[in-house]
């Protein structure tokens, strides 16, 4: 049998890079928030004193791990389905399962997402919305857009699921192997 297309490999091999070293990079914003949630705590049980900013900080990155590591889950196989029925099925069972979720499901859903909450983003962003809070970030239309990002993250890392179940329906399921693995070595 014939290999598929370098160009398709390429193309999963950089969405799968790209959501890893953005997954890898978001892990550390929760160091962030164990560190700043200690200071805070230590702020106000020991010197009886807060910070507004510090405390939005923590809400911030925690939703920035959410939203943005979204895609990084897809890559490493973390998000909820129903196990029971997948796990002992086939491989091209498996791929039919992601293709047909990412087209019927996670595509709609995220194009949904996009369209409903892009005048919302846009609004905080036309008057760069800050906090409603003295001292807190002055950034709130940042927050919101994470609300853009996350479906649009999805979508990227979900269209290279999806080429690598159109591979595994072909045919291809040992290069899909073989990428996979590759993927997680040069991940370490």
């Amino acid at each position: 049998m014939d290999n598929p297309s370098p160009v398709i490999i390429n193309l999963i091999k950089s969405i799968n890079r790209f959501s890893d070293a953005l997954g890898r990079f978001i892990s550390w914003f929760v160091l962030a928030i164990v560190l700043i949630t200690f200071t805070v705590v230590v702020m106000r049980y020991v010197f009886n004193t807060g910070s507004v900013f510090m405390q939005e900080s923590i809400t911030y990155f925690h939703n920035y791990v959410i939203m943005l590591a979204a895609g990084y889950a897809l890559l490493k196989g973390a998000h909820v389905r129903v196990d029971i029925f997948y796990r002992p099925a086939s491989a091209k069972k498996k791929a039919w399962v992601d293709l047909l979720g990412f087209i019927f499901l996670m595509l709609p859903t995220c194009s949904f997402i996009l369209y409903i909450a892009w005048e919302y983003v846009a609004a905080s962003w036309s008057i760069l919305e800050g906090s409603q809070e003295a001292g807190g970030i002055n950034a709130r239309y940042l927050f919101k857009t994470s609300i853009l990002l996350m479906p649009v993250l999805m979508i990227i890392q979900g269209v290279a699921e999806s080429l690598k179940a159109i591979l595994v329906i072909k045919g291809y399921e040992n290069q899909v192997l073989e990428l996979d693995e590759q993927e997680e070595e040069h991940a370490l």
